[in-house]
């Protein structure tokens, strides 16, 4: 099908589209300066608001410019692993423990986030006998660990649903979250790129934010914020379309197959938005920017028209980067004295980073390693108690 001129901005609007944060012009000083503002970020800063903590928050971008307003909108329980992949990884007791953080952070993520969080739960389908197979011994494992999960037919086979999941709008939920710190008293300051980062001080090209200790909160090129990280984090460019709507309800909740590397929903408005088409492009994403073309958009339509089997045409063409780590848990450590680093969420920051977030700063503020560190980075954090 020929392509059209189409948007070249995420379905879920254009980050630039909104009253930003000014950026930072000359020093502010607060208890904690967090770096990043996309939901990971946002979360981190909420944390320190809660805890009666000052706070400033720098982006290199705007709000959400980056992953955080770029991915697929989905609410998943879970790491990066399917829930058998991380009891063989990892042990039943930790792949367990962090399966009830996420689930933990997904009921509080609907709580704060009202309308723009959808619980319609989530769908994965097999593309393959073999993967009906995974997905069997996945339900397996949530059910023998007491997870709510059920088998379910789809058009190509048995698939697991599980009721936890659901859907976002992923910019919007930013927005709301950056709005409400900046009611709350941060100081959030956008276009603004850390130039250098140390415990006490991060400094941009027009000022500086003075400050006991840093959080930084980046998903992709986290190893160029990061020197030390290259080759424990890899970035990669991820791409998504959407269509012009179509009936509604024709997909009532999130969906995913090919063991994840292709997944698509339904927004409210009726359009399709729908990713992939990585599995067997992958070697020519690896440390592309976020700009959307070449022969993975073109898997991306044949997914669409083929599998999915919507005819609508393509209103929306984006991309994104994210991070992966080899053993696919996102870095959650102090990298330099009082710096504390999270991101590289593998494809789960939406719940995951949330999270992660909120636990980096308990431990910025002097707390003891919340439970999700001991499990996240147990090396780094097994004294927590």
């Amino acid at each position: 099908m020929p392509r059209v001129a189409v948007a070249a901005t995420p379905v879920w609007g254009d980050p630039l589209a909104w009253d930003n944060p000014p950026p930072l012009a000359g020093d502010v000083s607060a208890d904690v300066c967090v770096v990043g503002l996309g939901g990971s970020g946002l979360a981190a800063v909420g944390a320190a608001l809660d805890a009666g903590a000052s706070v400033a928050g720098l982006d290199a971008g705007p709000v959400a410019g980056a992953a955080a307003g770029r991915n697929g909108g989905f609410l998943l329980a879970g790491t990066a692993r399917f829930h058998h992949d991380a009891v063989a990884a990892w042990g039943r007791e930790r792949a367990a423990g962090l399966y009830a953080e996420s689930l933990a952070e997904l009921d509080r993520l609907f709580a704060e986030l009202g309308p723009l969080a959808r619980r319609v739960g989530s769908l994965r389908i097999p593309v393959s006998p073999e993967e009906e197979a995974e997905i069997a011994d996945q339900l397996a494992a949530l059910e023998r660990d007491g997870f709510p999960a059920r088998a379910a037919d789809g058009p190509t086979g048995r698939g697991v649903f599980v009721p936890t999941d659901g859907s976002i709008q992923p910019l919007e939920r930013c927005r709301l979250l950056a709005g409400r710190a900046l009611a709350r008293g941060a100081r959030l300051f956008s276009g603004s790129p850390a130039t250098a980062i140390a415990g006490d001080r991060v400094d941009t090209a027009e000022g500086a934010v003075r400050c006991r200790a840093v959080v930084v909160c980046v998903d992709g090129w986290i190893e160029r914020v990061f020197p030390e990280l290259e080759g424990r984090a890899r970035s990669s460019r991820l791409q998504m379309l959407a269509t012009e709507p179509v009936e509604p309800g024709l997909i009532p909740c999130p969906v995913y197959d090919n063991g994840g590397y292709e997944y698509w929903q339904q927004t409210p408005d009726g359009r399709i938005a729908l990713g992939g088409g990585r599995r067997r492009l992958a070697d020519g994403e690896w440390g592309q920017e976020a700009v959307a073309g070449g022969p993975v958009q073109d898997q991306l339509d044949v997914l669409l028209r083929e599998r999915v089997g919507i005819a609508a045409p393509v209103s929306h063409r984006w991309a994104g980067v994210i991070s992966f780590t080899d053993d696919l848990l996102p870095v959650f450590e102090e990298l330099r004295p009082g710096v504390l680093a999270v991101g590289a969420f593998s494809g789960h920051g939406n719940v995951l980073g949330s999270a992660a977030g909120r636990a980096a700063m308990a431990i910025a503020l002097g707390g003891a390693p919340p439970r999700l560190a001991r499990l996240l980075r147990p090396e780094h954090w097994a004294h927590g108690t």
